[in-house]
């Protein structure tokens, strides 16, 4: 089993000023050593660390910690996608076989800011290195992400998180509209991670939350999806292993194998794990 994506970071209430008040249990920090009990509990090989902070330093952070701790099986880090110099710093990290893809926050910036040249010029150099991108967006920039992506050829692409569904609202008919549309990309995959905390917290939705995967499933078959937790982050909802059951529990009207490719093999082919 490969969890896709996990979070790690020595806390600092500057550099992490968007894990707020509301988020205390969270203000601490998140080591390989934390989640080694998780992993024997759950029955994890391995996992991917995805970039939380935007600086290099973050990458650097990421690919150290992956070569002290084994379960660490890729990094997806920062890169200025928009830099002048990108070829030459991808050059410099295509030296670190740690480093399967890169992240941009972007459901935190202004509206156009997929479809600037200067960034799609970024995420095209990817594909010389066979670097993977995962776009993090929300539900209501869908639009800008199909067309971010019919301009990028056969570039590996991932969608972190389902692309954030309006769990609170509760009407899943324009993203479930735009993903089908996303699903037509036979190169684009999905991770089935961070519904949890895209509903109310402490009181998650499950049936919703499964009308989610039904479209997810539907649109992209089991062959493009990976499951992740998103920890620690789901902890402002639940526990590790609640989230695993849950898509566990949904995934029991598919075949062992179906299940295999969900909940390890797809990540393992998408990031090239070892």
């Amino acid at each position: 089993m490969i969890d896709s994506h996990v979070h790690f970071w020595q806390f600092d209430p500057v550099k992490d000023a968007w894990i707020n008040e509301e988020m205390a249990v969270l203000q601490r920090n998140f080591s390989p050593a934390d989640y080694d009990a998780l992993q024997a509990e759950n029955g994890i090989n391995g996992c991917v660390a995805v970039q939380a902070d935007q600086s290099e330093q973050e990458t650097a952070f990421l690919v150290d910690l992956a070569r002290h701790n084994l379960v660490i099986k890729g990094v997806v880090g920062w890169i200025d996608l928009q830099s002048k110099v990108i070829e030459e710093k991808l050059s410099f990290y295509a030296k670190e076989p740690l480093i399967k893809g890169w992240r941009h926050i972007v459901q935190a910036e202004n509206e156009g800011f997929l479809l600037q040249n200067e960034f799609i010029r970024g995420v095209k150099a990817l594909k010389k290195h066979d670097y993977t991108y995962d776009i993090l967006v929300k539900h209501s920039q869908l639009p800008e992400v199909i067309q971010f992506i019919e301009q990028l050829g056969e570039q590996a692409l991932i969608i972190d998180h389902c692309a954030k569904p309006d769990l609170n609202n509760g009407d899943l008919s324009a993203w479930a509209t735009h993903m089908k549309t996303i699903a037509q990309a036979s190169h684009v995959y999905v991770k089935l991670s961070g519904l949890l905390t895209e509903g109310d917290w402490f009181n998650p939705d499950k049936q919703l939350i499964f009308k989610c995967l039904d479209v997810v499933f539907e649109s992209f078959g089991t062959e493009r999806l990976v499951f992740g937790s998103d920890w620690p982050v789901v902890l402002l909802s639940n526990n590790y292993s609640y989230w695993l059951q849950m898509v566990s529990e949904y995934m029991q009207q598919f075949s062992k194998q179906e299940q295999q490719w969900v909940f390890g093999d797809n990540a393992t082919k998408f990031y090239k794990l070892n």
